[in-house]
């Protein structure tokens, strides 16, 4: 018979060999507790980061168009009542899984991470992308009536089922900006919690901050007609 999994956690990567055998470890012992599965998306990484996921136990697919599409492959895929996305870089604390997954336990449809709101923070956030992610804030609170506090910040738990009804576009970057707006035009229940961002620890960052915040900007206007 299969096993029921509780707990799907997906993590897209891209040659994050320094970081992903440490990241899949620290999971596995959070969610000692609970029937779960890790899920790793890779790029087709050139450093093994793919074997290296494989061999410490995570199931392995892979997806050459961008992060939300990788986040996208590995929910679909993913057979947990809870699914969580999470990034390899270690900048998302492992311990905080069980706040993601209470917040799901506790009703609502999506729990998302926050780094402004009491508890949270980030070690990793020069000036600009700050500033930059309180004009997003800004802009999908005021063009949406929403009231969000953080928006482009990938540590989130989903119930199973939510994910179909966003009927989610995004290939890239701007996933979770669509992710939250879509989350507010359906009415889904949605739980902001306190996350504390670390800087990544091995590696370089893949995010662009003008590239990527010019895409968060099109995915809020896009919206604004979808």
């Amino acid at each position: 018979m299969p096993r029921q999994v509780y707990v799907s956690v997906v993590i897209p990567t891209w040659n994050e060999s320094g970081n992903i055998g440490r990241v899949i470890p620290a999971v596995k012992r959070v969610l000692s507790g609970y029937s779960s599965e890790i899920i790793v998306v890779d790029r087709h990484s050139a450093d093994g980061t793919d074997q290296m996921a494989r061999r410490l136990g995570a199931r392995v697919l892979y997806d050459d168009i961008g992060k939300g599409s990788a986040l996208m492959k590995g929910l679909v895929s993913a057979k947990g009542r809870i699914l969580i996305s999470m990034d390899a870089d270690l900048s998302n604390e492992p311990k905080e899984l069980k706040l993601l997954i209470a917040g799901i336990e506790t009703g609502y449809d999506i729990c998302m991470g926050s780094r402004f709101i009491t508890g949270g923070g980030s070690d990793d956030m020069p000036w600009v992308r700050r500033f930059g992610n309180k004009v997003f804030v800004f802009l999908v609170n005021t063009l949406f009536g929403a009231n969000y506090s953080d928006l482009c910040y990938g540590y989130r738990s989903f119930r199973r089922g939510a994910m179909q009804k966003l009927n989610l576009k995004e290939r890239g970057f701007g996933i979770e900006t669509e992710i939250n707006i879509k989350a507010k035009r359906r009415g889904l229940r949605v739980l902001e919690v306190p996350s504390v961002e670390k800087k990544r620890d091995k590696g370089v960052g893949k995010l662009h901050t003008f590239r990527d915040g010019y895409v968060i900007l099109k995915t809020i206007f896009a919206n604004l007609s979808a």
